[in-house]
């Protein structure tokens, strides 16, 4: 039988990936939303030890296994990698980013 609860894993690409989102958040509409938004991406994100089959696959990653998937959250995109034991969230993108980059993120080490 599969294993329902896997541990989630972060990569360094996806804390800074974090860390502009907030900056941006900051400058843009203030520290409150900042911090509520963040909070919200690290709630998602957690829930995906149990919930990781929900999301669907990322169009941008295709694989056979459909290993790649994103979730859409507000104008940004969260791509993680379903693996036997984790679940790596690779990075985050907003979606004004082209697909080559939003591809790079296969490439990506945890």
């Amino acid at each position: 039988m599969e294993k329902r609860i896997r541990k989630v894993t972060y990569s360094s690409a996806f804390y800074k990936d974090s860390q502009s989102i907030y900056l941006y958040g900051k400058e843009t509409f203030g520290k409150m939303f900042a911090d509520l938004f963040i909070e919200e991406i690290h709630h998602v994100t957690e829930g995906l030890s149990f919930q990781f089959n929900l999301h669907p696959e990322c169009r941008s990653i295709p694989t056979q296994s459909k290993k790649y998937r994103n979730i859409i959250l507000g104008k940004y995109l969260i791509v993680y990698r379903i693996t036997a034991d984790n679940i790596e969230v690779v990075r985050a993108f907003h979606s004004s980013q082209s697909v080559r980059k939003i591809k790079t993120a296969r490439s990506v080490k945890i």
